[in-house]
Order: C-alpha cells, then sequence, then structure tokens
C-alpha cells in the first residue's frame, strides 16, 4: 500500500484540511469499526462460551470456598498465585513497549504500541481477580486498603498484601490514563468518519472534543511522555513487590535475593511474547500487513531472544547462588527436588521451552517466518507459566521437614479459571478490536509526515 503525503497541523490553532488526511491508512484501521469479519463473530462466540466457565468457577469457589481447589497443605499456593503473576508479567510488556520506547523517541513502536497497551489494561484486570478470590472471602477486600474507621480497623502493612494492592492498583490507573490518552486522537477520527447518528455521538463523548488543533497535539505529547516517566518506573517497582511476597518467606527456593530482578525480566519476557503471539493473527485477520510490517515482528524477536538471554542468565546464577549456599535445603530444592523431583518433568520443559527457543532467533529466516514466531511466541508463554508452577508448587512441595512433604493436583475449578481467564483476555480484546482504532492512526501519520520532510512535527 502506498501512503500518500498530508500536511499536519504546524500552527496553534490550525486544523489540517480534509483532502489532507491519509484516507488510505485511516480506511485500513478503522475498517473493522464498520464491518464484523466472520472470523470476528467465531472467535467472540468461543472466548463468551469460555467466559461461562470462568463464571461457573468463579461462583463456585466464592459459594463454597477455595477448598474447590487443589490447594492443600503444604502446597497452600497453587493456580490462583500462578495464574496473578503469569497475568502481571505478560502486562508488563505493553508498558514496556509504550512507555520505554516512547521515552526513547523509537518511531516503530506504533505499530504496534495499540495493541500492546490495550493488552496491559486486560492483562492486569485479569491478574487483580486471582488474590481477590484467594482471599476466601473476597467480598472483605476493602480491608486491605487504608482506610479510616471507627473500629480502628487498618491492614496489616507487615503483609505483602497491602503492598500488592497497592502496586497493582496504581500500576493498572497508570497504564488505563496511559492507554486512553494515546486513544483519544483516532477516537476523534473514529467520530468523523463513522456513520450513524448514534456511533458518532458515542465517539465524540469518549474523544472529549478533540478538534486536533496543534496545541492539543502538544499538550498531549507531553501529558504522554510524563505519564510514560511513571510507568516506566511501575514496570520495575510492580513487579519487584509481587517477587517479594516470595523472598520475604524463609523457604528454601524462594528466600532469594535475586528474585525482583528475575521476575521483572521474566514478567518482561512473558509480556513481548504475547504481544507477540497477538499481532501476528491481528495482522493477517485486519489485514494490517502496510502498519504491522515483518520488519516490527523481527524487532519484536530480536528483544524476546536478548530478554531471553537475560533470563537464562538468571537461572545460571540462581543455580549458582543455591550451589554455593551453606544452607542444605536451598541446595536439595534448586539441585535435586525441582529437576528430579516429581515435578522434574515440568522443570526441564519449562527450560526446553524458556532457554532453548528463543536460539532459534539468532537466524534472520526464522525471525522473518510468521510460523516460527507464532509458534516460538506460544511456546515462551507456556514455558512461563510453567516457570511459576515450578517456583510456587515444586517448592512448598518440599519443604524443609520430609514428614510434611505433599504433592498437589488442580481440580476442574482450577483448571475452569485459567481457562476461563484466557477466554475473558479474548473476549474483551477482541471487542476492544471491533470497537477502536487496532493502530494509533496519530503516530503513524505524524512518523509518516517526519520521513516525508525530513523534520519533527
Amino acid at each position: 500500500m502506498t501512503v500518500p503525503a498530508f500536511t499536519f497541523p504546524r500552527a496553534a490553532d490550525a486544523r489540517p484540511p480534509e483532502s489532507s488526511v491519509d484516507r488510505a491508512l485511516v480506511d485500513v484501521v478503522l475498517a473493522p469499526l464498520d464491518r464484523t469479519p466472520r472470523f470476528w463473530i467465531v472467535l467472540t462466540s468461543i472466548c463468551a462460551l469460555g467466559t461461562l466457565v470462568w463464571v461457573v468457577a468463579v461462583v463456585n469457589t466464592i459459594a463454597r470456598g477455595i477448598g474447590t481447589w487443589g490447594s492443600n497443605i503444604p502446597v497452600a499456593w497453587a493456580f490462583a498465585i500462578i495464574n496473578f503473576v503469569w497475568w502481571i508479567g505478560i502486562g508488563h510488556a505493553g508498558t514496556f513497549i509504550s512507555a520505554f520506547l516512547l521515552l526513547l523517541n523509537q518511531p516503530w513502536r506504533a505499530a504496534v504500541s495499540r495493541l500492546a497497551e490495550a493488552m496491559t489494561v486486560i492483562a492486569v484486570a485479569i491478574a487483580g481477580t486471582f488474590p481477590l478470590l484467594h482471599l476466601g472471602r473476597p467480598w472483605f477486600f476493602y480491608w486491605l486498603v487504608p482506610y479510616p474507621s471507627t473500629t480502628s480497623v487498618w491492614p496489616n502493612f507487615k503483609s505483602a498484601l497491602p503492598w500488592d494492592i497497592a502496586a497493582v492498583g496504581a500500576y493498572f490507573v497508570v497504564s488505563l490514563l496511559f492507554f486512553y490518552l494515546g486513544l483519544i486522537p483516532d477516537l476523534a477520527t473514529a467520530r468523523d468518519r463513522v456513520t450513524g447518528k448514534r456511533r458518532r455521538q458515542v465517539y465524540g463523548v469518549l474523544a472529549l472534543g478533540w478538534t486536533g488543533l496543534g496545541r492539543q497535539w502538544t499538550r498531549r505529547r507531553a501529558a504522554l511522555k510524563m505519564i510514560a516517566a511513571i510507568v516506566a518506573t511501575l514496570v520495575v517497582s510492580v513487579h519487584s513487590i509481587v517477587s517479594l511476597d516470595f523472598s520475604m518467606a524463609q523457604l528454601a527456593g524462594w528466600h532469594s535475593t535475586i528474585f525482583p530482578p528475575y521476575f521483572v525480566v521474566g514478567a518482561i519476557y512473558s509480556g513481548f511474547a504475547m504481544v507477540l503471539a497477538l499481532a501476528i493473527p491481528v495482522r493477517s485477520g485486519y489485514r494490517l500487513e502496510a502498519i504491522i510490517t515483518v520488519d516490527h515482528l523481527e524487532r519484536l524477536a530480536k528483544l524476546l531472544l536478548a530478554i531471553g538471554l537475560l533470563l537464562t542468565y538468571c537461572y545460571i546464577v540462581e543455580t549458582f547462588l543455591a550451589t554455593y549456599s551453606s544452607d542444605p535445603r536451598d541446595r536439595a530444592v534448586h539441585l535435586t527436588h525441582w529437576p528430579f523431583g516429581p515435578f522434574g518433568w515440568i522443570y526441564w520443559t519449562m527450560i526446553a521451552l524458556n532457554v532453548l527457543t528463543p536460539q532459534v532467533f539468532w537466524f534472520r529466516r526464522c525471525r522473518r517466518s510468521l510460523p516460527v514466531l507464532f509458534g516460538g511466541a506460544l511456546a515462551v508463554l507456556i514455558g512461563m507459566w510453567l516457570e511459576r508452577f515450578v517456583i510456587v508448587v515444586a517448592s512448598l512441595a518440599r519443604g524443609a521437614l520430609p514428614s510434611s512433604w505433599g504433592d498437589f493436583a488442580p481440580t476442574w475449578t482450577d483448571a475452569g479459571l485459567l481457562f476461563g481467564s484466557l477466554c475473558v483476555f479474548g473476549l474483551f480484546l477482541l471487542l476492544f478490536l471491533r470497537f477502536a482504532p487496532a493502530a494509533s492512526l496519530g503516530e503513524l501519520r505524524t512518523h509518516h509526515f517526519e520521513r516525508l520532510t525530513g523534520e519533527r512535527a
């Protein structure tokens, strides 16, 4: 697709004439808003049925208690915390792509930033449901929030839960604000393009009166930079706090100072894999080949390879620390129970998926092959979930006393919550792709203008 030139508003009160708008680019991005593809209806129906499974599992948990899960003694933490850490990690890559690459002025982020930001908001919202369900009585969740009350009930700040709710809550709010602020110009474009009075009114309300004046673009860019700086710190802080839930415990396999950077690297790793896994089918299904190009996918593959090498280094350091440790329990967990215990096959599958899979991206042909990229991304996502399983379940199952050892087996409720959360994610992502622009039109048009003129818009 050849993208024609357009004139970007430069003066403070200038507005681009209609003839200057890049019609080809706008038509491609906004096409899903005017028609409903058949595959969208099929996938939405499947995800809606899966969401019903999630609802049934949640209702069963609330009505009968978390005894319906496979959690037991000593494996008191299992699928709920595994899913929580996994989904939080997936949400990190959207912020990384949007915030860090925006601060670094990387123009290629515009093609995938919208998809990554939507993924972040949905994933973090889903992640927050698991610790709430794990409370046993989720209707008392407000006890975790510091609020004045006549009975002087305040949360225990020595517990990790108040810090979790503060970190995750702040991360969700800032990510949602960052996502919506970037979406406003495209909602205004949709307002001016869609047919139907009611649809135009809805997009008009969501666009908050955006008219495309030069001063609006300037203020929006400044606001995005400030929020990006805040989000960049939250990327590191949120998963570091989540890792402290584990490392503060006196349990072999958890009590390690490497956990904060280890968890941050793993979160970004799984998040980039999810962006890659989503970008490929969205690119093909919505005919965005001219926007999300193979070059963009190759850059994502390179980042996935780099972060995979960092994660491999963390695995090596973790094993070295256990070997060097004077604690025999730590050596037993890392060197015996994890690789050769009852969950040993999960451990070696995790190593194969997380360490060996990204090595294929050393080769340019693999980095530009859509089946290889998609398969590699799915392998990393599965491997990162298995990593959390090994950390949580395999460590708890083999504690300090052999008399307290036990195994874990998930129930249908555990499986329903995991499968249902994937369907909830798919449902909301499909709804987003149906009613909102899938790519950042404002940034794409701006970067095209800069390439044509050689000057900054």
